[in-house]
C-alpha cells in the first residue's frame, strides 16, 4: 500500500496529490485496524512530505507596492506632457531581476502612456527610463492562516538611465499633424533634466529617433525597457528593449550606459515612425513588429551569456514562431533559435534554470487591466542544448522550434488560492528566481512573478509580486535542474553623497568623544 501511494504522489501529474493521499490513507487505515495511531500518523507524515517535495510549484507569498505613490527620483518629479507625474511608481513588473540576497531590480517600461494627449506619438511622453531597486523581505508566516510566507517589498532606490554620448531626440516636427480633424503639435522630445544635469537621458517618447538610421541605431533616445538582469559582479545591469530591439549594459550605481550589444539586422526595421500602426504598415517585409521587440532577457548562472526573446513573430516569420537570441557577453557572438507559441499570443519573459534550460513566460493579454478574464499565463521549460541556429532562416520556422514542457500554470495556481481569473493581472511580465527557503523541511527555490500595471493602478491594480516555491524533486520530474546565479553581494559602491554623510557622522562622533 505504501509503495503504491508513493508512486501515485510522485508521478509527474500532481494536481490530485492531496486527494490521492487522502484516499490511500483511508484504505491504509481500514486494511490495518491493528496499526497504532502513532505508526499511522508517522506513515502519513512521511508520505505527505514525499508528496510536498515532488509537488508542482505552489504559491507561498504575495507582496504589493502602491501604484499611486512616487518613486525616489525627485529630479523627475515634474509633470510630463500628458500631465502625469514624471516619478509615478508604476509598470515595475516589465522586468524583474535578482541582485542577490533579498535585493531585486525592477524595470518600468517606457512610462505612462495610457493618458490620451497626442496620438501622433501614441501618447508616449518624455518619461526618463529607469530601474527601481527593491528590498523583498520574505519571512515565514506564523499566524496559522494564509500563505506560508509574508512578502514585504520596499523601494530603496531609483536610478535614471543615461548615455555618456549624445542621443537623438524628436524636434517636434514629427509630431505636427491632424488626426480625425484635430491638430496636434509637440515640442522637443529631450527631457528638461538633460540641460540641468548636462547629460543625455533615455526616454519613452516614440519620436526620439534618427529617421535616417535603422531601428538598431544605439544613438536613438527612445528606449522601452523590458527584460533586466544583473551581472555576476553585481556592478552592472543588462536591459533589453522593444524599440530597437536593443540590449544595453548600464552601470548599476550611476545608471549610465557602458556597453551596447549589436543585434542581427533581421531583428530591426528600416523605416521608423512615431506611431506604432504606421511603423508596422511601413515595415511589412521584415523585422520586429512595433512595440513587440525584445520583451524578455535571461542571463546564464555563470554570467557569460545573455538570452533574449522577442515578444511576437518577426514580420518575415509565420506560424506563431518567435525568436530567442543568445549573446556571448565577452565575444559578442550572437545566435538565434525558434520558440513556438501555443497557448499565448506572445512571450513576456525568459529566465535561466541553468546554462541551457530556461523558463519562458507565455501569456495572453487578458485579465485585470484589460477588463476581461485571464486565461493563458503559463511558464514553459525549454532546452537550448542541441537547438538549431535559425538566423539565416525565415518564413515557417516552426519545425526548428525547441521542445517545451509546461512548468507552471499561473492562473490555475492563483485560482486555487482564491484569486479569480478576472483579478489576475493581464500583464504578467517580470520573472526572477530569488534566495532559497525551507518549506516543510524541504529546500525550496523561490520564483518571483511581477506584473506591469501600465502606470494605471486604478485600472490594472497595484504593483504585485507573487512568489512560488519550486523543489528540486519537481524540477527533476521534468528533466530539469536549477543552478543559482552567483552575484557578488557588495558589487555596488556606496553613493558618494551617502559615503560623505557617513564620514561626517564619524568625524562628528570622534570630536564629541575627544577630551576637552
Amino acid at each position: 500500500m505504501r509503495v503504491a501511494f508513493a508512486q501515485d504522489v510522485m508521478a509527474p501529474s500532481h494536481a490530485a496529490g492531496i486527494v490521492v493521499m487522502t484516499m490511500h490513507f483511508k484504505q491504509l487505515y481500514e486494511s490495518t485496524p491493528a496499526m497504532t495511531a502513532k505508526t499511522l500518523l508517522a506513515t502519513l507524515i512521511g508520505l505527505a512530505s514525499a508528496c510536498a517535495a515532488h509537488a508542482a510549484p505552489q504559491l507561498i507569498a504575495i507582496g504589493t507596492l502602491n501604484g499611486n505613490q512616487r518613486d525616489l527620483s525627485s529630479q523627475s518629479a515634474g509633470l510630463l506632457e500628458n500631465g502625469v507625474a514624471g516619478n509615478l511608481l508604476g509598470g515595475m513588473g516589465s522586468g524583474l531581476a535578482w541582485a542577490g540576497g533579498n535585493t531585486f531590480i525592477a524595470t518600468p517600461d517606457r512610462g505612462p502612456n495610457a493618458t490620451a494627449y497626442n496620438p501622433l506619438v501614441d501618447d508616449t511622453a518624455s518619461y526618463i527610463t529607469r530601474f527601481q531597486t527593491l528590498t523583498m523581505a520574505l519571512t515565514p508566516n506564523s499566524s496559522g492562516s494564509g500563505l506560508a510566507f509574508t512578502l514585504t517589498p520596499t523601494l530603496s532606490a531609483t536610478t535614471l538611465l543615461s548615455s555618456p554620448t549624445a542621443l537623438v531626440y524628436g524636434s517636434g516636427a514629427l509630431g505636427t499633424g491632424v488626426v480625425k480633424g484635430v491638430s496636434y503639435t509637440l515640442g522637443s522630445g529631450a527631457p528638461a533634466l538633460n540641460a540641468i544635469n548636462q547629460t543625455s537621458y533615455f526616454t519613452g517618447r516614440s519620436d526620439n529617433f534618427d529617421p535616417g538610421q535603422s531601428s538598431l541605431n544605439p544613438n536613438n533616445g527612445r528606449f522601452d525597457p523590458e527584460g533586466a538582469r544583473v551581472s555576476n559582479d553585481g556592478k552592472s545591469v543588462f536591459i533589453s528593449d522593444e524599440y530597437g530591439p536593443y540590449i544595453y549594459q548600464f552601470d548599476r550605481a550611476t545608471g549610465q550606459r557602458i556597453a551596447s550589444f549589436a543585434l542581427p539586422a533581421n531583428l530591426g526595421i528600416g523605416k521608423l515612425r512615431a506611431q506604432g500602426a504606421l511603423e508596422i504598415s511601413d515595415n511589412l517585409a521584415g523585422g520586429r513588429v512595433s512595440n513587440k521587440g525584445m520583451e524578455g532577457l535571461a542571463i546564464t548562472p555563470d554570467g557569460k551569456t545573455l538570452v533574449g526573446i522577442i515578444q511576437a513573430p518577426l514580420a518575415q516569420d509565420t506560424s506563431k514562431t518567435v525568436r530567442i537570441v543568445t549573446v556571448d557577453i565577452a565575444t559578442k557572438a550572437v545566435h538565434e533559435y525558434a520558440y513556438q507559441l501555443t497557448t499565448g499570443s506572445g512571450v513576456s519573459e525568459i529566465v535561466a534554470l541553468n546554462d541551457h534550460q530556461f523558463l519562458v513566460d507565455e501569456r495572453d493579454g487578458k485579465g485585470l487591466g484589460d477588463g476581461t478574464v485571464a486565461s493563458a499565463k503559463q511558464l514553459f521549460k525549454i532546452d537550448l542544448a542541441g537547438a538549431q541556429d535559425i538566423t539565416a532562416l525565415s518564413g515557417n520556422i516552426s519545425a526548428k522550434a525547441v521542445s517545451k514542457t509546461l512548468f507552471l500554470d499561473i492562473v490555475s495556481v492563483l485560482g486555487a488560492n482564491g484569486i479569480a481569473a478576472a483579478q489576475v493581472p493581464a500583464k504578467i511580465e517580470g520573472i526572477a528566481f530569488g534566495a532559497d527557503v525551507t518549506l516543510g523541511g524541504v529546500l525550496t527555490h523561490t520564483l518571483y512573478v511581477a506584473n506591469d500595471n501600465d502606470f494605471v493602478a486604478n485600472v490594472a491594480g497595484d504593483n504585485k509580486f507573487f512568489v512560488f516555491g519550486v523543489t528540486d524533486a519537481y524540477l527533476a520530474s521534468l528533466g530539469a535542474s536549477y543552478t543559482a546565479q552567483s552575484i557578488a553581494p557588495a558589487g555596488v559602491p556606496e553613493p558618494r553623497s551617502a559615503a560623505l554623510v557617513g564620514l561626517g557622522l564619524l568625524m562628528f562622533g570622534a570630536m564629541r568623544r575627544r577630551p576637552g
